[in-house]
């Protein structure tokens, strides 16, 4: 019986060996607490140091501007409400829930919240935000590639737009940190969040880049750890995992971001013969290396049962976010900001490539697919493959 195929690495990823061997000494023999003085707390705060400079180097930035938490979650919830408990707050409109639901806990606060829209491509106009931007505006937050449809946010511009008017700039960076370049000497961020397991790293640690001269109120208080930003005993085998996946990435992201480029395009180019009815959701190329996000003209309705096809046949995607797995029947928000109606915003497969996949890996998914998608219910008639997303989803 042949192995499982993983391609649902925007929702996590398997651990790298190398990760894991880096962590395996901190999880038995060297145990102490990093704020201890004595040689076993040195140890552990030697390792920290560490491993905050991996996570700077990977992102251009000083080892000083790193702070780990306990997920990128925690990282986007410390930019916003640790720099916007007054004023205006501006967030896309498919920003991840970490940040979305912490901008509705803003707003009961007495925070003024803007949410920007976004084009047919998932992709936020600079000129909406300068439009959108007030005297008051605090923070702008803006993803840097989405976690549904994989689109790549113009990060720079945006940032510099926001600076030009006295702003703070935060990035949701989980889903594109060590995929594609992401220099903090080049690109004018005052905060970005990073998570571990999305980058072949463990579960249960991230951290939040706040550059230099940024101040920020904890929301997490204590023995003032973390230059009193996020107080708690620190994860020390979570954040040299998160470290070691840091210097890997830095090592090779650029040929792997090449791999999974060629793997994306021909899952793709293969399916327009195999599966003509279906299309792509998102920017044709300004999107992550390993990511397609797909709809199915007319079969949009039936994606959960596609997703469990799929399962069946050994092969895990997802339907959308991870995160929102348990409103799966209901439109995905993301895609309703992106202008599809509601049967076509319940209606996308995501299929997220990583490390470890290989080209029989998707030779064998672009055999199995249009068998699955073949034994689908067709509900109405809609433009095929030819209909992707810079043109009208609708």
């Amino acid at each position: 019986m042949a192995a499982r195929i993983y391609f649902d690495h925007a929702a996590t990823t398997p651990l790298d060996p190398r990760v894991r061997e880096a962590m395996e000494p901190f999880l038995a023999g060297t145990f102490g607490n990093p704020s201890s003085l004595h040689q076993e707390g040195r140890s552990a705060r030697e390792a920290l140091d560490r491993a905050r400079g991996q996570v700077a180097d990977l992102l251009g930035a000083e080892s000083s501007e790193v702070v780990f938490t306990g997920s990128g979650t925690e990282a986007d919830n410390l930019a916003l409400l640790g720099a916007a408990n007054e004023g205006h707050v501006i967030a896309s409109a498919i920003e991840h829930p970490a940040v979305l639901e912490t901008c509705r806990h803003l707003e009961k606060l007495g925070v003024e919240v803007t949410c920007l829209p976004v084009g047919t491509d998932g992709i936020v106009d600079p000129q909406s935000l300068k439009g959108a931007l007030r005297p008051q505006t605090r923070l702008v937050s803006v993803m840097a590639a989405n976690n549904v449809a994989g689109t790549l946010q113009p990060i720079a511009e945006l940032a510099r737009i926001t600076k030009e008017r006295g702003a703070l700039f935060h990035t949701d960076a989980v889903q594109a940190f060590g995929k594609v370049p992401l220099d903090m000497g080049k690109i004018p961020v005052d905060l970005l969040s990073v998570s571990a397991h999305k980058l072949h790293g463990p579960k249960g640690v991230g951290a939040l880049f706040v550059r230099r001269g940024v101040a920020l109120n904890p929301i997490v208080h204590g023995g003032g750890q973390e230059r009193g930003l996020r107080s708690a005993t620190e994860n020390v085998a979570g954040i040299v995992g998160l470290g070691e996946a840091c210097a890997i990435a830095k090592g090779e992201m650029s040929s792997e971001a090449a791999r999974l480029v060629g793997l994306r395009e021909k899952i793709l180019d293969g399916l327009k013969n195999t599966v003509p009815n279906a299309y792509l959701i998102g920017h044709s190329y300004k999107r992550l290396p390993g990511h397609l996000c797909l709809g199915f003209a007319g079969q949009e309705g039936e994606a959960i049962t596609l997703l469990l096809e799929l399962d069946e046949a050994g092969v895990a995607v997802s339907s959308g976010s991870a995160c929102s797995a348990s409103h799966a029947d209901k439109p995905s928000y993301v895609l309703s900001a992106m202008g599809f109606d509601p049967i076509r915003a319940r209606g996308s497969l995501r299929i997220t490539l990583g490390r470890f996949n290989t080209e029989d890996e998707a030779d064998r998914f672009s055999e199995i697919l249009p068998r699955a998608v073949s034994r689908l219910k067709t509900v109405a008639t809609h433009a095929g493959f030819g209909a992707r997303s810079e043109r009208s989803p609708s």
